[in-house]
């Protein structure tokens, strides 16, 4: 069974949500913004993860990168995107957002963002810093 994580990134701690192909709940959670510290819930899920989404933001492209380097396949979503997919919910919280997110990934109604290589953030904060 295939199963789709949302993950609605916040400074410090991101909301996460798991649904299964039907679009049922199987998991939520509350974890570390942090590439290690979402990889390491992921494996300790019990289940493979299909597929893991964010929406695009200051911290997604690293979460992005580390959670490719851990082996989960992401993808980042456009933030226009999904601000007009979850502009129907009456009450936004960090917690529904994710539900939301997972929920567009399972369906395929996403749009996926380009991912900047690590050197190429790199580069750029030099530039920007300069």
């Amino acid at each position: 069974m295939e199963n789709y994580a949302g993950i609605d990134v916040s400074l410090e701690l991101s909301s996460v949500r798991v649904v299964d192909a039907q679009g049922k709940i199987l998991r939520e959670a509350k974890v570390a913004s942090e590439p290690d510290a979402l990889a390491e819930y992921f494996e300790a899920l019990g289940f493979a993860v299909k597929r893991i989404e964010l929406e695009a933001g200051p911290l997604s492209q690293w979460l992005h990168a580390g959670l490719r380097k851990a082996g989960f396949e992401t993808v980042l979503l456009e933030t226009r995107h999904v601000k007009a997919a979850l502009s129907a919910m009456t009450v936004k919280t960090d917690r529904k957002d994710a539900r939301g997110i997972a929920q567009l990934i399972r369906m395929g109604w996403f749009r996926p963002v380009h991912a900047k290589s690590v050197d190429a953030q790199e580069i750029r904060a030099l530039l920007i810093a300069r």
